[in-house]
């Protein structure tokens, strides 16, 4: 109470929070039990999801880039694109959430890209795979052929524990050489590839068939 020229005032007290109970009959769900989760194969898009189409209507046709006979497909605009950048990471992320991810292996330089947003989403660790003399410490090293000539690609050592889940993430899957050498990176440090998971696939050059036993996720195909 406060008294102002001997009137009483009274000031309201303010109400506390309630919290609004369970209506009757309404049963709360609850998280189904961990033995009970289908694997991340096993999952697809809801049937709302309608994107993917859009997404293909952003990756450029280019030829003969970078060799003649080469017909490339550029990214570029759908990185330019708010809306088709995010409908391709959830697509990705959609598949694994609830998965024990440790770390994504993103392999340059597009993989970076997408490799390092996927990793904020599923919450793990990011580790990148370089072109040799990009990273400054103790690396491993391994060769592999490409569709049109040699490369090689470089990991920091010790960015993985032994036993760690591991998602490889690029932007294309063509012959599969690329993905499995930053597989082979992987394994080299006592950890083991979950999936691979790529924005296109080429399905005529038989990338998938090389990188099994080990599953393979991909968003816009190629025949």
């Amino acid at each position: 109470m406060a008294s102002r020229k001997g009137t009483i005032v009274k000031r309201p007290r303010p109400m506390p929070a309630r919290l609004s109970p369970t209506p009757r009959g309404v049963e709360q769900k609850k998280a189904p039990p961990a033995n009970d989760r289908r694997p991340f194969d096993d999952v697809t898009l809801p049937a709302e999801f309608d994107g993917l189409a859009y997404v293909r209507g952003l990756i450029r046709e280019i030829p003969d880039f970078p060799e003649p006979g080469i017909l490339f497909r550029d990214i570029t605009p759908l990185l330019a694109d708010p809306k088709g950048f995010h409908i391709v990471l959830d697509a990705i992320a959609h598949r694994f959430v609830g998965s024990q991810i440790d770390a994504i292996v993103g392999v340059e330089s597009r993989g970076f890209i997408f490799g390092g947003a996927l990793s904020a989403r599923l919450n793990a660790s990011f580790v990148p795979v370089r072109k040799p003399g990009k990273l400054p410490g103790r690396t491993d090293k391994v060769s592999y052929s490409l569709e049109y000539g040699e490369a090689e690609l470089e990991m920091h050592r010790d960015q993985l524990r032994e036993g760690a889940a591991v998602l490889v993430v690029d932007d294309l899957l063509a012959t599969g050489g690329t993905a499995a050498a930053a597989g082979e990176l992987v394994h080299r440090q006592g950890a083991y590839v979950l999936a691979y998971a790529f924005v296109i696939e080429l399905t005529p050059l038989g990338g998938r068939e090389r990188l099994l036993p080990v599953p393979t996720v991909s968003i816009v195909r190629y025949d």
